[in-house]
């Protein structure tokens, strides 16, 4: 297994869709089962051994930064500010020389997801082959994906790979939110906002994309209704799943 030592957590968008609680709060700082969407990604990490975590920030950034040098327990924190939200893409470039030279996490902030008999992080660790890989996106099967409402995102080939649905296609799973990228990957991307999308879609064009199916439920809080319905999903999650 390869260990990966640092990270990056996007928490630098608007929120617009969880207004009016957004107003206010910035999205990571929301809370569900108990804690902030902010902690449960850094705690994971933290359980994967990750040791220094790049935190980037622009809707009420100062609240987000507030938080990091509020928090006594690991991994390390690094506050990226961007005065212009650079969208996912633009803000892991930004954050490149923070970041260092080996490959990363990369964990959206607005998503939430219990373990399986092996935590994903760790699945994702021992997946990861940088010979064949550029990006590994942890990838949730559709059919139980609280608070997701859309047509897949991904199918996985055979051998691990990963393919984007077409516009005509209903695909069996959602991106995650949780990926593992190669700095390489960003060489000659541009400057200011950009989506990783725009990256996947290369490696993935290069035969060089994969994608690790997640054993456990997952959450996405997305607007004010999905708190209170993934707090009651939380409550009682092993009863509430079975593996598709």
């Amino acid at each position: 297994m390869i260990s990966i030592r640092t990270a990056m957590v996007l928490a630098a968008g608007l929120g617009l869709r969880m207004r009016p609680i957004t107003l206010e709060t910035p999205k990571p700082l929301v809370r569900v089962g108990g804690q902030t969407l902010l902690d449960h990604a850094l705690d994971r990490l933290e359980q994967a051994g990750v040791r220094q975590a790049v935190v980037n920030g622009h809707w009420l950034a100062d609240k987000i930064r507030a938080h990091l040098e509020a928090r006594t327990r690991g991994p390390a924190t690094v506050f990226s500010y961007e005065e212009t939200a650079l969208e996912t893409g633009g803000g892991v470039r930004k954050a490149l020389p923070l970041l260092g030279t080996d490959p990363f996490f990369v964990v959206n902030a607005d998503i939430l997801w219990l373990d399986g008999p092996v935590p994903a992080l760790r699945r994702m660790m021992n997946a990861w082959d940088p010979a064949r890989m550029d990006a590994l996106l942890l990838l949730a099967p559709t059919v139980w994906a609280v608070g997701y409402e859309g047509r897949g995102d991904y199918f996985l080939e055979p051998a691990g790979s990963a393919r984007l649905r077409q516009a005509d296609e209903v695909a069996p799973f959602v991106f995650g939110g949780v990926s593992i990228m190669k700095p390489e990957l960003y060489e000659g991307s541009p400057e200011g906002p950009f989506s990783n999308l725009d990256l996947w879609k290369k490696a993935e064009a290069e035969g060089r994309l994969y994608g690790l199916r997640h054993e456990g439920p997952w959450y996405h809080v997305g607007t004010p209704e999905a708190i209170a319905l993934v707090d009651q999903e939380l409550r009682q999650p092993a009863s509430q799943y079975v593996e598709p």
